[in-house]
């Protein structure tokens, strides 16, 4: 996969909150993927006492979800880590683990906001902004926004508004189990964001592209799917 170059990596916290603004402008809240046929998950690790993360993208078939490819980053984190700003810290590593892909996929699955956002441009839609490819927040927890009663059931959600804005939905993705927190990162609808998701789980809280990436990162899954041994394409 390419990366645009949209703004330099080396800047300060007060620089990336005015990037997030500008890039806030570009997101495109219009769906563009119909059907995919490749769905991705991103995930990074926390980094090791030495500040190496571990980025990961894992690429499934769609809605099959049989894994195609998986790609796997060492890098050094650099930027610090600072609430609201955490794409650029984070988002580096799992670029650098896009780069690697030999295919390219439809829509990619982010663990973090997309425009669940204070300044509208969590890491989903800064990753989908910079691939230049469809993106879902999909994250474990609220950065801004409330929502109401939440049924129990499979598949029920609730919107999620930050004052009169609509930014998201809380998405029971499995019955009796925290929702998850589902927001539009670039190129989708939140219609659209949300049938992916859940086309996409498979007796989870989270949807599988995102669990496997998780496995990925963490080091206990391995390119074909199995449990550990992950090889590590090194870009220290």
């Amino acid at each position: 996969m390419q990366v645009l170059e949209l703004h330099s990596w080396k800047v300060t916290s007060t620089e990336a909150k005015a990037i997030q603004t500008r890039l806030a402008g570009m997101v495109s809240q219009d769906r563009s993927v119909t059907p995919p046929k490749l769905v991705a998950g991103v995930d990074v690790s926390k980094e090791s006492l030495d500040g190496v993360a571990t980025g990961a993208v894992v690429v499934m078939s769609y809605p099959q979800l049989n894994l195609v490819e998986t790609r796997v980053v060492r890098q050094k984190v650099t930027f610090p880590y600072v609430p609201g700003i955490l794409s650029f810290r984070e988002a580096p590593v799992i670029l650098a683990a896009c780069q690697q892909l030999t295919t390219v996929p439809d829509v990619i699955l982010v663990d973090g906001q997309g425009i669940a956002h204070p300044r509208r441009l969590g890491i989903a839609s800064h990753l989908g902004l910079l691939l230049n490819t469809p993106s879902i927040g999909c994250a474990k927890s609220i950065l801004c926004g409330k929502h109401g009663l939440l049924e129990k059931d499979t598949g029920s959600f609730a919107e999620m508004k930050d004052g009169a804005e609509v930014v998201g939905v809380a998405l029971r993705t499995k019955a009796g189990v925290r929702p998850v927190y589902i927001s539009v990162g670039h190129k989708v609808d939140l219609p659209t964001a949300i049938s992916v998701v859940m086309n996409c789980c498979r007796g989870y809280r989270l949807p599988e592209p995102m669990r496997l990436a998780h496995l990925a990162a963490s080091g206990v899954l391995s390119s074909r799917g199995r449990p550990r041994a992950t090889a590590v394409l090194s870009a220290c």
